[in-house]
């Protein structure tokens, strides 16, 4: 979930309903949430998709003035993937597949307790939490890879066999960590010449495997049979050390 700066959770609620936006607003806040509330669909677009400050989540009725709240979502889910929740005075099956289709989070007809309000949404921000540290995790590659007794730190650009510091050039370091990185899967000559090329070295295709033979004899390595790397005729290498 994003960070405020206050700490506390922003949310927006689209209703033109006044009294039920003062009775959430009231009930919430107390429970860490600040609560913005707008009246109309054009007003419920403007402010969740120009707000300097992102919202948590987003409160949306379905039957607004204006717009409504189906069309309300769909242009805001042309710029935003912001957990929203919908609140219909019917509840028509109908509504809340077409709803959920368009890409609300969930649906809570207007009948809702305000403790099954607050579990709705402490339920899609834990959700919505989950999906960003997962898309974050895979992004973002560990700062060290292990593969057997060999640990390459991708931040001091170093590795390491056993307790021994391996004396790599630059070409060599970025060759061996694009195959850990890469783990069980053929590196092609092509990709690895790619990365290379994108450090700005002197690299060529051939000289690709001139670099992969003098890793593997500071790794080690016998070409024949091979501990960490080995050559996969007319593709490429892998990267196939013991875990």
């Amino acid at each position: 979930m994003l960070e405020s700066p206050t700490g506390r959770t922003r949310l927006l609620m689209i209703d033109d309903d006044r009294k039920l936006c003062r009775l959430v607003s009231t009930y919430l806040r107390p429970l860490g949430f600040d609560l913005t509330a707008v009246h109309t669909g054009p007003e419920g677009v403007a402010q969740a998709t120009t707000s300097e400050e992102p919202w948590h989540a987003i409160l949306l009725d379905v039957m607004l003035p204006g717009l409504d709240g189906f069309e309300v979502l769909k242009r805001i889910r042309a710029s935003s993937q912001v957990p929203v929740l919908m609140l219909t005075a019917r509840g028509d099956e109908t509504d809340r597949i077409v709803g959920l289709e368009v890409g609300a989070d969930d649906y809570l007809p207007k009948t809702f307790s305000t403790r099954e309000l607050l579990a709705r949404l402490r339920a899609v921000l834990r959700r919505s939490a989950a999906t960003a540290t997962a898309e974050k995790s895979a992004q973002t590659p560990p700062a060290e890879l292990v593969v057997g007794t060999l640990r390459v730190n991708l931040d001091a650009r170093s590795a390491i066999m056993d307790t021994t510091p391996l004396a790599l050039t630059p070409v060599e370091f970025d060759l061996l960590a694009s195959l850990a990185k890469a783990k069980g899967r053929v590196k092609t000559r092509e990709s690895l010449l790619d990365e290379c090329r994108d450090r700005n070295y002197d690299v060529f295709d051939r000289s690709i495997d001139v670099h992969i033979s003098s890793l593997r004899k500071k790794l080690g390595d016998d070409a024949k049979d091979p501990r960490y790397i080995r050559t996969v005729r007319s593709a490429g290498y892998i990267m196939v050390g013991p875990d």
